[in-house]
């Protein structure tokens, strides 16, 4: 199974910005990944980028990483095993046809999985499953899922694609930026550092872990799933309007 992170344990200074979905298309935000070399993870969902894979091409060859965030943007725990995988392969083979590349990085829609989810990523080839510790949200503003409220070397932070952000992207990212600097982080390569945990969830120094921003305790298909409704994001989201609001993950997650 592959390993589920949302903080990694790292000496270096930094810190790991990831973006979600694909409805946001700043074209600002690429000049800002471009003159500032930001090492930045895309988590791209097919039907919610739609036409704008160019977008992703621009920002693919000024340094951004693709990542998979499925097909459709389907709550996937509790689907069975031939759903989950269509979504997640079936999300790999669009990329791989795009841009010659088959992602090694997977966010679960709305940061829910199950153990059917942990075994149709890794035959689909995903080496770590991604949550978050820290959310950016779209006023520029950082929420805690756990822990201390204050950025952290490790930390994985996460860009969600908002209904009209006060900010735009690159606004939001150049106040996040600002943040680092004066805490003194940079942003590194998610996936230069995610090879350092291990396939069975553990690190040299111990095991990694996360819990969605709720905070609820339980585990894996844990029963007190989600009883929040979600707030519709954009019409590219509809067909999961009956899902829990990806911000509102259930339950603590562990190394798998």
């Amino acid at each position: 199974m592959p390993p589920v992170v949302d903080h990694v344990p790292t000496d270096d200074e930094v810190v790991f910005l990831t973006y979600d979905d694909g409805a946001e298309r700043d074209p600002r935000f690429i000049e800002l990944v471009r003159e500032r070399r930001l090492p930045v993870s895309m988590f791209l969902t097919d039907s919610v980028v739609g036409p704008g894979y160019a977008h992703f091409a621009r920002l693919r060859a000024v340094g951004a990483s693709l990542q998979n965030h499925t097909l459709d943007h389907r709550a996937l725990r509790g689907l069975p095993y031939a759903g989950q995988r269509a979504e997640i392969c079936g999300q790999q083979r669009k990329l791989q046809a795009r841009f010659g590349v088959r992602p090694h990085l997977f966010r679960p829609p709305y940061g829910t999985y199950d153990t059917t989810t942990l075994r149709a990523a890794a035959d689909c080839g995903i080496a770590a499953v991604v949550l978050w510790r820290v959310t950016l949200e779209g006023d520029g503003h950082l929420t805690y899922t756990r822990g201390a409220h204050r950025l952290a070397p490790g930390d994985i932070v996460s860009v969600p694609s908002g209904e009209a952000p006060s900010l735009s992207l690159a606004e939001r990212t150049t106040r996040l930026l600002g943040e680092l600097e004066e805490r003194g982080l940079r942003v590194g390569r998610l996936e230069d550092h995610v090879r350092q945990v291990s396939p069975s969830g553990g690190t040299p120094s111990g095991g990694v872990r996360g819990r969605g921003r709720s905070g609820r305790s339980g585990g894996l298909g844990a029963a007190a799933a989600q009883r929040r409704s979600p707030r519709p994001r954009s019409a590219a989201h509809t067909r999961t309007k009956n899902a829990p609001h990806r911000r509102r993950a259930a339950g603590n997650w562990h190394s798998a």
